[in-house]
């Protein structure tokens, strides 16, 4: 199920809790970020479970909110690495599961402070860091929605 939904509108800039977003086929999330960008694919919808947020919050006591991960979509209740090389559907929207998201050095830098260095926050995220995924259908998906 989706727990939470988030965009950032422009790169480094705050995410923005959201209660649905609207995906184009090919383009990803009106508004976000990544609007239209094909760098590299996955790029245009990123997921974590919430699970894997509370995980860490209590295994290194820390305190991270859903949005500190800054992936899109924070799920509740399903295995994401499950979909790596398979499509799966949120409503009408199709997607296909790309690949891990694992932590980058900027993740790291951002969670990192007195109890935790960096590394150590790539680390605990490792296979642990959500799922990039590309869009194959138009759509608009919404918090409460379930995955299958």
């Amino acid at each position: 199920m989706i727990e939470a939904l988030y965009i950032a509108k422009e790169r480094n800039a705050p995410q923005e809790q959201v209660e649905s977003i609207e995906l184009v086929e090919g383009k990803g999330i009106v508004g976000d970020r990544y609007f239209g960008r094909s760098d590299y694919p996955g790029q245009q919808i990123t997921f974590i479970e919430r699970e894997e947020i509370e995980s860490y919050n209590q295994r290194f006591e820390q305190n991270i909110d859903l949005c500190d991960t800054r992936r899109n979509v924070i799920t509740h209740g399903v295995r994401l690495n499950d979909f790596v090389g398979k499509t799966f559907q949120i409503g009408e929207v199709k997607f296909m599961g790309v690949e891990l998201c694992e932590p980058c050095a900027t993740l790291g830098g951002r969670l990192e402070n007195e109890a935790i260095q960096k590394t150590d926050v790539i680390k605990a995220f490792v296979n642990k860091g959500g799922l990039r995924a590309d869009v194959l259908s138009s759509g608009c998906i919404k918090v409460g929605m379930r995955i299958e």
